[in-house]
């Protein structure tokens, strides 16, 4: 559930974001932002559904995941191939959200 709660969050966010974007530097009709407004909120709620202790651990463990995302979008969205040094990073935040989050934790 984490997993899903996570790429749909990344996914919902870049969306929300995007259509700002899209408005203000795409030059696109203001009617953009209802759907972006949308899905920053279904952004928000999707991160409640994360299983942790504290909402601080599950947005920096969320930090990696929508870097990946963001990577990919530009990929598959924008039609800009990610270089080498896109993935490597990208895979460095991912393995550093994977630490945050499945840590041993003392109980």
């Amino acid at each position: 559930m984490t997993a899903f709660a996570y790429i749909g969050a990344a996914l919902t966010e870049i969306a929300g974001c995007f259509a700002f974007w899209a408005w203000l530097r795409l030059d696109k009709s203001p009617v953009w932002l209802m759907p972006g407004m949308v899905s920053l909120a279904l952004f928000a709620y999707l991160l409640t559904l994360v299983e942790a202790d504290h909402a601080g651990r599950t947005y920096a463990a969320y930090g990696g995941v929508y870097i990946v995302s963001a990577i990919a979008w530009l990929w598959l969205v924008e039609g800009a191939r990610p270089d080498r040094w896109d993935m490597i990073g990208g895979a460095v935040c991912l393995c550093g959200a994977a630490i945050i989050l499945w840590r041993p934790r003392a109980a």
